[in-house]
C-alpha cells in the first residue's frame, strides 16, 4: 500500500503539472476559439527567457548578482517579453483574421510557433541552460510510522504542484468572477456580438495571449528547473493535448481534472501493467486515453456539446 501511495502521489503531481500547460491551450481556445498549436513554443520561449535573463543580469549589473533578485528580475523582463510577443500576435495575425474560419486561426498558430521556435534560438540560443529558483532537489521519507520504509515524496514535485493548482484556482476565479473574465468568455461564444456591444476584440486578444504567456512562463520555470531548458521541452507540451480532449476544450476544471487523471493513469499503468507488456506505457498511455475518449464523448468530461441547426 505504500509504494501503490507513493505512485499515486507522484502521479497526481505530475498531472498538476501537465494541467499547468493544458491551461494554455484552454485559455486561448476559450477566447478565440481556436486550438493554440504554439503554446508548447511560448512554453520554450518563455523558459529559454528566464534562464538567459537570469544568467545575463549579474553580468550587466554586478550589484544584483544575489540569485533572489537575479531571479525575479528575470521572471519580471520574461514577463514583459511575452506581452510584447502577444502584442505582436495580435498586431501582425489576430486582428488581421477576425471572424475568419477556424482553419485559418489554426494555420496561424501553426505559423506562430514556427516563427517563436526561430526567434528563441536567435535570441537566446540553442544551448541547454538551467534555472535555479531554489526549490529543493532533496525527497522527503513521509508516514513511516504507518508504512513499511514510509513513502517517498521529491519536494520539487510537491512545490511545483502546489504552484500549478494556485495559478489553476487564480485563473478560475478570473474567468469566472472578473468583468474581463466574462468578457473573454462572450468573445469566445461570438466575436461579432462581442464586438456589438462594444467589447475590443484587439484587447481581449492581447489580455488572452498575455494571460497564456504568464502560464507558459510559470510552467516554463517548473519544468526548466526540472529538466533543463532544452529545444525537447516544447514536446513537454504534448502531453497536455490528450488532457485537454480529456477535460474539455472550454473547461478549467477540466484541464485539471484531466491532468490528473492522465498524470495518475500513466504513472500506475506503466509500474503495474508495464512489466507485463515490456515497459513503455507511459509514452503512450496518454494519446490511448485521448483516442478512447474522442470515440465516446469527443467533447471531453466537462466541454461543452455544440449542437448545429441547419
Amino acid at each position: 500500500m505504500g509504494f501503490f501511495l507513493e505512485t499515486l502521489i507522484g502521479g497526481l503531481m505530475a498531472g498538476m503539472l501537465y494541467s499547468l500547460i493544458a491551461l494554455g491551450f484552454v485559455l486561448i481556445y476559450k477566447a478565440s476559439g481556436v486550438f493554440n498549436f504554439a503554446q508548447g513554443a511560448m512554453v520554450l520561449f518563455a523558459a529559454l527567457a528566464m534562464a538567459r535573463f537570469a544568467e545575463w543580469i549579474p553580468q550587466w549589473a554586478p550589484a544584483l548578482a544575489h540569485p533572489v533578485v537575479a531571479n525575479v528580475l528575470a521572471f519580471a523582463l520574461a514577463m514583459a517579453l511575452m506581452i510584447g510577443v502577444a502584442v505582436l500576435i495580435e498586431k501582425l495575425a489576430l486582428s488581421k483574421l477576425v471572424n475568419q474560419e477556424h482553419i485559418t486561426l489554426l494555420m496561424a498558430t501553426l505559423g506562430i510557433t514556427y516563427f517563436l521556435d526561430g526567434l528563441g534560438q536567435t535570441l537566446f540560443g540553442n544551448d541547454i541552460y538551467k534555472i535555479d529558483v531554489g526549490m529543493p532537489k532533496d525527497p522527503v521519507i513521509v508516514a513511516e510510522s504507518m508504512f513499511q520504509g514510509g513513502i517517498l515524496v521529491s519536494k520539487e514535485d510537491l512545490y511545483s504542484a502546489l504552484i500549478a493548482l494556485a495559478l489553476v484556482a487564480l485563473l478560475a476565479l478570473f474567468f469566472q468572477k472578473t468583468a474581463t473574465g466574462r468578457a473573454l468568455r462572450a468573445v469566445a461564444d461570438d466575436h461579432q456580438a462581442a464586438q456589438s456591444i462594444g467589447i475590443p476584440l484587439s484587447t481581449i486578444w492581447i489580455i488572452t495571449w498575455s494571460v497564456a504567456g504568464f502560464v507558459a512562463l510559470v510552467a516554463g520555470v517548473i519544468w526548466g528547473s526540472k529538466l533543463g531548458v532544452q529545444f525537447s521541452l516544447s514536446m513537454v507540451a504534448l502531453k497536455a493535448l490528450p488532457v485537454v480532449i480529456l477535460g474539455g476544450l472550454t473547461s478549467i476544471p477540466g484541464a485539471i481534472i484531466g491532468g490528473l487523471i492522465i498524470g495518475v493513469g500513466e504513472k500506475l499503468s506503466e509500474i503495474y501493467v508495464g512489466p507485463l507488456l515490456g515497459g513503455g506505457i507511459e509514452i503512450w498511455f496518454a494519446y490511448v486515453m485521448a483516442l478512447l475518449f474522442l470515440l465516446v464523448r469527443p467533447q471531453g468530461l466537462f466541454g461543452e456539446k455544440i449542437i448545429d441547426r441547419v
